[in-house]
């Protein structure tokens, strides 16, 4: 008997059978008289739960589809099977996961994210606060230095590790230049003002989390809060533009049209967008390549992890080569403090001049 049978009998606490199911990432889809629901093993902290279900039973009363939980019959949101096994019930939807070639979809998502976070406030809880940028870069480039030094002292044996070598310097040298941004903002004050306003990130804010529901041209529904946390916001609408532009080799209108959207349901205040440049600043990517290679196997190395290395050195390349055949910006007077104009007469919102320098700079400095 595999271990999504055993899971399936935990429907009975929920007084519920399972006309029929399906597997699906990670989890087993059930159909059940209450209709659409998604049974998944839980290794995570029941406390931490019941602060998510708060959150999302919060979005869900005000108009954000979330993959909430159902309680059992013993009022708790996790079930154990007979061999102890931890799992939870959430409401799940019909639909498909945000189409990143579909520039509708990708704007769509957007737009939800704004409206998540109007909504996403609750009182601060310490044990769930994320840990400063500063902090982490800082740590992240002390760990590409271990690396280089661990290469060089055994030998680049390998091509990744050959392409590593090569391209170090520049990578480690614009980490360097992020935390050295990063201090150049008022980023500890952002940071502060969140965590008073009780801001809270998704975290895992991406295509794969997001669904554009059958039979709904306008709706979505968000899910796998599970990494949640009291953070800036913006670092949520970082990691999904990261996620696509990376897809888009860095297409200066796509990350004009995204961040006007989200501009438009939540404005970003100059400080986040400051933030947003230091994120985007930092090769996060670069980090996370040679991270998984540290910690892996090093006497075998996926022949992807390679090519997405080379790919990462490709796409700096072009950015560096688009910057230089930009034009110089002209700043009008009236816009020296604005990045963002709004027309009153079309009710549009743009990029001032300055709003499309902070663009360029961000993204092919």
């Amino acid at each position: 008997m595999s271990l999504y049978d055993y899971g399936l009998g935990t429907l009975a606490q929920y007084e519920l059978t399972a006309d029929r199911s399906a597997r699906t990432r990670g989890a087993l889809l059930c159909y059940t008289a209450q209709g659409l629901l998604i049974l998944r093993e839980f290794h995570g902290s029941e406390k931490k739960l019941e602060k998510q279900q708060e959150l999302l039973m919060k979005l869900q009363e005000n108009g954000i589809n979330t993959d909430y939980f159902l309680r059992n019959n013993q009022e708790s949101l996790v079930s154990k099977d007979k061999t102890e096994q931890r799992f939870t019930l959430q409401h799940w939807y019909e639909g498909k996961e945000c189409d990143t070639k579909s520039r509708e979809d990708i704007l769509k998502s957007v737009r939800t994210l704004a409206r998540l976070h109007i909504l996403m406030k609750m009182e601060p809880v310490e044990e769930y606060r994320e840990r400063s940028l500063r902090e982490e870069y800082l740590r992240h480039n002390q760990e590409l230095r271990k690396i280089r030094k661990f290469i060089r002292n055994k030998g680049a044996s390998n091509v990744f590790e050959k392409n590593y070598l090569a391209s170090v310097e520049q990578f480690l040298e614009r980490a360097q230049y992020a935390v050295k941004l990063l201090d150049e903002t008022d980023y500890d004050d952002l940071r502060e003002r969140a965590w008073r306003e009780g801001q809270v990130c998704h975290g895992e804010y991406n295509q794969h989390n997001i669904l554009m529901l059958k039979g709904d041209h306008f709706g979505t529904a968000v899910t796998n809060f599970g990494h949640w946390s009291f953070d800036i916001q913006i670092a949520d609408l970082y990691r999904f533009m990261r996620k696509i532009l990376e897809k888009y080799n860095w297409n200066l209108e796509l990350a004009g049209e995204m961040l006007r959207e989200y501009h438009k349901i939540r404005p970003i205040s100059a400080e986040e967008w400051k933030n947003l440049r230091v994120r985007f600043t930092y090769p996060e990517k670069y980090w996370k390549q040679l991270n998984f290679y540290y910690n892996a196997n090093k006497a075998w190395i996926p022949a992807r992890n390679t090519d997405k290395l080379r790919g990462l050195e490709e796409q700096q390349q072009a950015r560096n080569s688009f910057l230089k055949r930009l034009k110089a910006d002209y700043r009008h007077p009236e816009d020296d403090k604005k990045i963002v104009r709004v027309s009153a007469e079309k009710g549009r919102v743009g990029l001032t001049p300055l709003g499309e320098s902070f663009l360029r700079v961000c993204f092919y400095h």
